[in-house]
């Protein structure tokens, strides 16, 4: 009787490079680095950080900010798991 198509699921890592493209591409901003995954204490992804800006300078900053973050979590993630 009715027939609908479901949409595959994407994952959150496509759905968030999606969105970068768009601030990048629609919204109009020429810097726009990847983004940080925010994760809770079971290391899952609650929510990614984006930087969006036309300023080359800010770009360079967000991204040794991002660099840091990740440097830290990745040694907390290895800390944790015994890795």
């Amino acid at each position: 009787m009715f027939k609908f198509e479901m949409a595959e699921k994407e994952s959150n890592d496509a759905v968030a490079q999606a969105f970068r493209k768009r601030l990048n591409k629609i919204a109009g901003f020429k810097f726009v680095p990847n983004p940080l995954p925010m994760r809770n204490s079971k290391n899952a992804v609650v929510y990614y950080l984006f930087f969006a800006s036309n300023n080359a300078t800010g770009e360079t900053i967000a991204k040794a900010i991002f660099k840091k973050y990740q440097k830290i979590m990745d040694e907390q993630i290895r800390t944790s798991y015994g890795n």
